[in-house]
């Protein structure tokens, strides 16, 4: 890789930071608001003169799967049923898209990959603006999953303008913008959802603030982010054999780094989803005391992710994460206190913090220049496939089996996912040798 300016490489970490955090935050608005929105839409299409509207179809299909428990469940529970079935729609979509907005990265560049994913963002939130019915804003949420690019891109360009020494710190910093959008992005989109501007959507105050948010970023990246991909910036009238990318020694196969992603998001974001269900039926937990747990969770993953992450080797990162995933699952399938719940958060903060970005900065050392985007693409494909299904299979086994039959089953399951980090996985010569070495130089 031709060497990247420190001066350049400062200036366009900011952008992306700048970008993803406006980002993230505006994508954060809706979480809190997924019951309220959704009871909204009920109250006003479902009842015993409108049983033909597509969400009263939907949640005839969700009490029907309802019943195939032996366990009863709660109708409380219809409404979580149904955000959780649109998060994992939103989910398979990015999965369908990612890979192909990697390619198209690698092949156009970055800069209009990412602006034309940002065109579909605009869109996907102006449909909410104007979301009166469920129909518009199921449409609004398709469209946001096969659009969504910003996280994948951000990454790509950040290995772009990295060298071996510094990727690992790299990738630290944006899984630190999730974690400080996820502290604050969800309290603000609660305030927000308070202020009534428009009667036929309540929730139009928080769309249209997270539409400016889009619109702002959009801006800023059009005028400040320049091309990052190698063979975009190369000089064509310089040495030929500067140009000419380098070819990777590969330590780890992508179908590995896959397969382990993949698996670990189907076990960790099924035990994300499961969590409320859980502080309810243990500690009857409501919205905001839930809302001070996650909020725990992304403050202490912003800390480790600012101050641990960034400065260790990305297989290490890796391995302390399932490490971290395994006793939260071990923990959850047998607390009976407050205090042992908030330990349990503590695991799931230092998963956060650690495992997705390590094994992007892993799936980054084993691509080469032309390959980044398509390869990073993949990997979020097969994370976002395992982001869809879990919480589906994950709550189905919660509630046909109970507590500690699932999260037993799932810390088998990450036991697998653990035994093939630290038996499979390779560090990368380039991940340690030459971070050590750049250790020494700043002693």
């Amino acid at each position: 890789m031709a060497a990247v300016e420190q001066s350049t490489r400062k200036r366009v970490l900011r952008i992306i930071f700048i970008s993803l955090l406006l980002d993230l935050i505006s994508f954060t608005f809706i979480l809190p608001l997924f019951p309220k929105l959704l009871e909204f839409y009920r109250n006003s299409e479902v009842g015993p003169e409108s049983q033909s509207t597509l969400l009263a179809q939907i949640l005839g299909g969700l009490n029907t799967y309802k019943s195939a428990f032996a366990k009863t469940i709660d109708s409380r529970y219809d409404i979580v049923l149904l955000g959780g079935a649109l998060g994992s729609l939103f989910s398979l979509l990015q999965a369908i898209a990612s890979p192909i907005i990697g390619h198209l990265s690698d092949k156009y560049g970055r800069r209009a990959a990412l602006l034309a994913s940002m065109g579909g963002n605009i869109l996907s939130v102006l449909l909410w603006v104007m979301a009166v019915d469920f129909r518009t804003f199921l449409a609004s949420r398709i469209v946001g999953g096969l659009s969504e690019g910003n996280v994948q891109l951000a990454t790509a360009i950040a290995t772009d303008i990295s060298d071996e020494n510094s990727r690992g710190s790299t990738m630290a910093l944006i899984g630190a913008c999730f974690s400080i959008a996820f502290t604050f992005g969800p309290a603000l989109g609660a305030y927000l959802s308070s202020v009534p501007t428009v009667a036929a959507n309540p929730f139009a105050t928080a769309a249209g603030v997270s539409l400016s948010l889009i619109v702002i970023e959009t801006v800023y990246l059009y005028f400040a982010l320049p091309e990052t991909l190698p063979n975009k910036t190369a000089n064509p009238a310089g040495d030929k054999a500067e140009a000419k990318p380098k070819v990777v020694t590969r330590t780890n196969s992508h179908l590995l780094l896959n397969l382990v992603h993949f698996s670990f998001l189907l076990f960790f974001s099924g035990m994300e989803f499961s969590l409320p269900f859980m502080t309810y039926e243990l500690f009857q937990y409501n919205s905001v005391q839930n809302g001070r747990l996650l909020g725990y969770v992304g403050l202490v993953a912003s800390i480790l992710q600012g101050g641990v992450t960034r400065r260790l080797p990305p297989l290490l990162t890796v391995r302390i994460g399932v490490g971290a995933c395994l006793l939260a699952f071990m923990l959850l399938g047998r607390i009976n206190t407050v205090g042992s719940l908030y330990l349990a958060a503590t695991c799931l903060a230092t998963t956060s913090a650690t495992v997705v970005s390590g094994l992007n900065t892993l799936s980054s050392f084993e691509a080469n220049e032309g390959e980044r985007g398509g390869k990073l693409g993949v990997l979020r494909s097969w994370g976002q496939l395992g982001r869809g299904l879990g919480p589906i299979l994950f709550t189905s086994v919660y509630w046909w089996a109970g507590r500690e039959v699932a999260y037993g089953a799932g810390a088998l399951g990450i036991s697998c996912v653990t035994l093939l980090v630290f038996t499979q996985l390779k560090s990368p010569p380039g991940s340690v040798q030459k971070r050590l070495q750049a250790e020494k130089k700043e002693l």
